[in-house]
């Protein structure tokens, strides 16, 4: 029934698409849909923005199919108005800031992960705890939201849901709260050139724009710069957050975790081969005991006391992972692993972790607030 609808709105709206790849920016702005109009992933898909020669941005969409594109200059505050995919308008700063705001005592964090592009969902999500409001601007005041990995793959909204990430980390800043999104293996396996994963319309769009799929977001993009300050590892008061985990052979990952994450922001799409032969990369990324793929806290490689005594020798209260799939936010191993993948990806549920100070809650896709379980059992799935 969904996807009828779509198509039958992608229909009713080509031609008007169409007459905007003939006509002016200001032309297309005037005559194209309000803002809160335009609904994400009808027939549509982006923008993908490039720094042009002379100091232009390049915006390009695919809408119904068509590619739509607008070229302006490239000021501080640049507004790029919707024309299908991200439904509102974009400021893109002249400067991305690349360092993660601290978090003041007393400060609530929020978290979530492996969204992978379920835009739609994560909005509803968002909406019904507070994080934002029926617009989708930050709500959330103070608070810090942390997203854990995982944006990319699997569902269509990719890019509809970094440019999301991408304004509400400016909204928050300005609020005096943050928006930490963390790189996950999904992330890096896209740029360094692997479509596994990669929903099959985001490649036909991407061949439609004349670039790879990993080239939407190389360095010359915006999304791509802003993905390259991006960092694998975040500590915020007494809890660290990484979207696999902290096996204890890499436990110096995380102790030196400014030069990890410097290590993983300068190595983002570099091809995959060319990652696995250098010998200072390939930890960073090896399937198993990396940063953005280790699953030892719930396949049964470490047991609780083990967890214990690598939470003390990194000196945190709690580790806040994604990647396992276990269908819930739940508290594992006394609660020193806090599991955050709570199946977004499946496109019909998600929730978010709370912590304030040592309480420690879940938010549901209907806005209640229950206290955090305990987790007993591992789904087989966990993929």
């Amino acid at each position: 029934m969904a996807d009828r609808y779509r198509s039958v709105l992608a229909l009713l709206r080509r031609g008007l698409l169409l007459g905007c790849l003939a006509a002016t920016t200001t032309a297309c702005a005037a005559t194209g849909p309000a803002p809160s109009t335009v609904a994400t992933a009808i027939g549509g898909d982006g923008p993908y923005v490039f720094h042009a020669a002379g100091h232009q941005l390049d915006a390009l969409w695919v809408c119904g199919g068509k590619v739509v594109r607008t070229t302006q200059p490239a000021r501080d505050g640049a507004v790029i108005q919707p024309r299908c995919g991200y439904p509102h308008a974009l400021a893109i700063p002249a400067r991305l800031e690349a360092g993660e705001t601290p978090l003041p005592a007393g400060t609530r964090i929020i978290a979530v992960s492996d969204i992978h592009g379920q835009f739609g969902l994560l909005v509803r999500l968002l909406r019904a705890n507070g994080v934002i409001d029926g617009r989708d601007h930050w709500r959330a005041g103070r608070d810090h939201l942390v997203v854990a990995g995982d944006v990319f793959d699997r569902g269509e909204d990719v890019a509809e849901t970094l440019w999301l990430l991408f304004q509400l980390q400016q909204q928050a800043r300005a609020a005096g709260g943050a928006v930490h999104f963390l790189l996950g293996n999904h992330e890096t396996m896209a740029l360094y050139g692997s479509t596994h994963y990669v929903h099959p319309a985001l490649i036909d769009n991407a061949r439609l724009l004349g670039r790879k799929y990993d080239a939407l977001f190389a360095a010359d993009s915006v999304l791509g710069q802003w993905l390259r300050t991006r960092p694998v590892l975040l500590r915020l008061g007494d809890t660290l957050f990484v979207h696999g985990g902290i096996s204890p052979a890499n436990l110096e990952l995380a102790v030196a975790a400014a030069a990890t994450n410097a290590a993983y922001q300068h190595s983002l799409g570099t091809p995959r081969k060319q990652v696995e032969a250098d010998p200072a990369l390939a930890p960073l990324y090896d399937h198993k005991t990396s940063p953005i793929w280790y699953r030892g806290y719930f396949d049964g490689q470490l047991d609780t006391p083990a967890v214990r005594a690598l939470a003390a020798k990194l000196g945190v209260a709690r580790i806040v992972v994604g990647h396992t799939t276990v269908g819930e936010v739940a508290s594992f191993h006394d609660g020193r692993v806090i599991a955050i993948d709570g199946g977004l990806k499946r496109g019909t549920s998600g929730q978010l972790l709370f912590i304030e100070g040592d309480r420690l809650s879940r938010g549901l896709l209907d806005g209640r607030r229950e206290a955090l379980p305990a987790l007993r059992e591992l789904p087989a799935d966990r993929d």
